[in-house]
């Protein structure tokens, strides 16, 4: 597990050094993301066995960090609590927000849908 998670900061950190070098606006964990799953499909075209167990260790870690996921709700959570009235005073926009947003999320997603559904039917 431990070389998993190095792995995972080692491609973090290496998604933030391409960020800061060229100037992008994506975030240096997103780069980091792509470049493991890169490597991670590189490794399984080459076919390299240490490659593999260390996939096997990744999915494992992943999978018990993502167990882990609802913590990382808790500061929010007391931000909210903390800042409450600053909330009641803008309720108005952050529901606006929150439903435009919302509309939007399922709009595209259904868009994306019925595009990727239909690639597979003019293939199928």
């Amino acid at each position: 597990m431990l070389q998993s998670i190095f792995a995972i900061f080692l491609f973090q950190l290496v998604g933030e050094m391409v960020q800061k070098y060229f100037a992008l606006t994506v975030p240096g964990p997103v780069i980091g993301l792509v470049l493991l799953l890169l490597a991670m499909l590189a490794s399984d075209r080459i076919g390299n066995k240490p490659a593999a167990q260390l996939k096997q260790n990744l999915v494992l870690t992943a999978e018990t960090l993502l167990g882990h996921l609802p913590l990382l709700f808790v500061p929010i959570g007391v931000g909210v609590v903390m800042h409450i009235t600053l909330l009641e005073d803008q309720l108005a926009a952050v529901l606006g927000v929150v439903f435009i947003g919302t509309v939007l999320t399922v709009g595209f997603s259904a868009l994306l849908m019925e595009k990727l559904q239909g690639r597979g039917d003019d293939n199928g």
